[in-house]
């Protein structure tokens, strides 16, 4: 602990709160970031809080706050006697529990030891746990220097020179993988319409966004797990629209995987015998496979996913399409990705190897392309495939996702969309597994490029107004 910066925040505590008033506009503007990040069923801990502005506006399940100083804290639980706010070091963090989430907002430029802080980090955090660092750009630092000396910024001792990739090297010297980051607010002052037109578009494009003052970075827990292999049960659910001659198959060639597999077999609206063909196999196979078979209640693939995760009892939830054109066989792929802790949300890619000549045709790949670069601009992740039926998740993660899907509404007939922009919400560590995509043996396609090519445009939009238009 630096006894300097503790006296220096010590004696500034009375008028800390006075200060930030002269800057809300950049205050507030942490404030939503987090508040957008943290779901309201989560558990957070605040490092470095302050007076507890920032715990006291997020919607959580449960709120601690911690600060060295012991002034900070006094106000913090007199402004907010609801949250637990105590004092303690963030290089000696004494707790008996894990949080979901973990804070620490404009700290780490004060702190001497920022590995030792990080390294810390790993007694409140459980596998899937989430960091969040904020920090400014030292692009400003000219900027800051001038807000000071014209009594528009608090005096502040001098601090770290941090750019997002020391943070992350920092976070994974000890033991974080940072898999996500972002800028905000290239007008950090409150400007009628200016500032709205800066700060919502402007700071969003690829170039200007790297001038914005406020950098963030999100990391997990980097813990590989080696006895996987059997640790978790699985559920393979199948949604099948006029693919008769390819339900035996499905099931013959879906591996065991795990502690258990079962295998569950949604119908819906075909033109063909479909359902008749997964009622026979059920019959033939009902001894051999754990299958279950249903007709989906709505239309579209989305609505047969929902109705299968419903119906699945597996830890690990995963989506294979009947066309068969990811083979089955890869599927143990994806469970080594997600039990093994390697990412959170699998996502196959078919834009990776060689594919069969007519897998896909030339206009649908550059559309794949297409949507792959407004994905990644749009999550803050590289994302390479958008449009690939085969997608893992955990089931206790899908319950969290349902539980937030208010947030963008039932916009998406396909699913995909669903299942990606709410496992980017929820801050899922998103892995991408390359496939070799295959020809169908049986039937025709269920997608009608330009009608649906518009359509997922369209939803892409939406989605930008509710995460990155924020």
């Amino acid at each position: 602990m630096n006894k300097k910066i503790l006296d220096f925040f010590e004696a500034i505590a009375p008028e800390r709160d006075t200060w930030k008033k002269k800057n809300s506009y950049y205050w507030e503007d942490v404030e939503r970031l987090c508040s957008f990040l943290i779901p309201e069923n989560a558990t957070v801990l605040e490092i470095g809080c302050g007076t507890g502005d920032l715990l006291a506006c997020i919607n959580a399940k449960k709120k601690v706050g911690i600060d060295y100083s012991r002034n900070m804290i006094g106000i913090a639980k007199r402004k907010y006697p609801s949250v637990n706010f105590m004092e303690m070091e963030a290089e000696n963090l004494n707790f008996n529990e894990k949080f979901d989430y973990v804070i620490l907002s404009n700290l780490i430029g004060y702190l001497e030891d920022i590995q030792k802080v990080f390294t810390e980090l790993k007694k409140v955090c459980h596998p899937h746990s989430k960091v969040i660092v904020t920090y400014y750009n030292f692009l400003w630092q000219p900027v800051l220097n001038v807000a000071v000396m014209m009594n528009l910024r608090m005096k502040q001792p001098q601090q770290n020179w941090l750019s997002k990739q020391d943070i992350k090297n920092l976070l994974y010297l000890a033991g974080f993988d940072a898999f996500k980051e972002g800028e905000r607010l290239l007008l950090p002052i409150n400007i009628p319409l200016v500032s709205e037109i800066f700060n919502r578009y402007l700071a969003k494009l690829p170039l200007l966004r790297k001038l914005c003052i406020t950098n963030y970075v999100i990391a997990k827990p980097f813990q590989i797990e080696s006895d996987y292999k059997e640790k978790y049960s699985v559920s393979v659910i199948i949604p099948a629209r006029n693919e008769s001659g390819n339900i035996e198959n499905a099931i013959l060639r879906t591996p065991r995987m795990g502690r258990h597999s079962e295998i569950i077999l949604i119908e819906g609206n075909s033109k063909d015998d479909t359902w008749e063909k997964i009622q026979d196999m059920h019959e033939k196979y009902k001894d051999k496979y754990d299958i279950k078979i249903a007709q989906q209640d709505g239309k579209g693939k989305g609505d047969a996913v929902r109705k299968g995760f419903e119906m699945a009892t597996g830890d690990i939830l995963m989506i294979l399409d009947a066309d068969l054109t990811v083979p089955p066989e890869d599927l143990p792929m994806f469970y080594d990705a997600i039990a093994s802790g390697k990412g959170e949300f699998i996502n196959g890619s078919r834009l990776v190897y060689n594919m069969d000549e007519k897998a896909m045709q030339f206009l649908n790949l550059l559309g794949n392309k297409f949507f792959s670069m407004m994905f990644s601009w749009l999550l803050d992740q590289r994302f390479k495939d958008t449009l690939c039926g085969t997608k893992v998740i955990f089931k206790s993660d899908y319950e969290q996702l349902k539980r937030g899907r208010n947030f963008f509404g039932d916009f998406d007939p396909f699913g995909d969309y669903d299942l990606i922009f709410g496992a980017s919400k929820l801050n899922l560590k998103i892995v991408e597994v390359p496939i070799r995509y295959k020809e169908r043996t049986y039937g025709s396609t269920n997608i009608e490029r330009w009608k649906h090519g518009c359509l997922l445009l369209k939803m892409t939009m939406f989605a930008a107004s509710k995460i990155k238009f924020i």
